[in-house]
């Protein structure tokens, strides 16, 4: 008997701490990633011209085909004021980890201290990326609800 007891709390520790380790699950890559964001700040040194006030930065993946969809149409806003640059995953891998890159494509456009003032996830029209960029180079440019479709 006097045995009995201490084999029994014995038994229950390990029965909590099996229950225990049960529970503590450990995180998969799926469970990680609650919600796929755009980078809220952009180093404008790691990106091209960066004396340029506006920034479209265009984070890709090269078997992405919506990816390249989204490329097309936002190469088209380089201007002298503006430097679009595509980030493919394969070439540039370091800034999508850096800037924590969970999706492709993501449009952001940052201004010349590298805030992100607006950004894109997934497909998107020429009609609000152009939309996008006007209001951030010219705010109050965009009509009220133009930029809610």
């Amino acid at each position: 008997m006097d045995r009995l007891l201490p084999a029994v709390l014995l038994a229950a520790f390990i029965i909590g701490v099996a229950l225990l380790l049960q529970r503590k699950k450990s995180a998969t890559p799926t469970d990680a990633i609650t919600e796929h964001r755009a980078p809220t700040h952009l180093e404008r040194a790691q990106f091209d011209a960066p004396e340029r006030p506006w920034l479209v930065a265009v984070f890709t993946a090269s078997s992405c085909t919506t990816c390249a969809e989204v490329w097309a149409k936002a190469v088209v806003l380089e201007s002298a004021e503006v430097v679009v640059q595509q980030v493919e995953l394969s070439e540039s891998a370091d800034l999508h980890a850096q800037y924590g890159i969970t999706a492709v494509p993501i449009v952001a456009l940052a201004d010349a201290d590298g805030a992100v003032q607006s950004s894109f996830l997934g497909p998107v029209s020429a009609t609000h990326l152009w939309a996008g960029l006007a209001e951030l180079r010219n705010p109050g440019s965009v009509p009220p609800g133009c930029t809610d479709h």
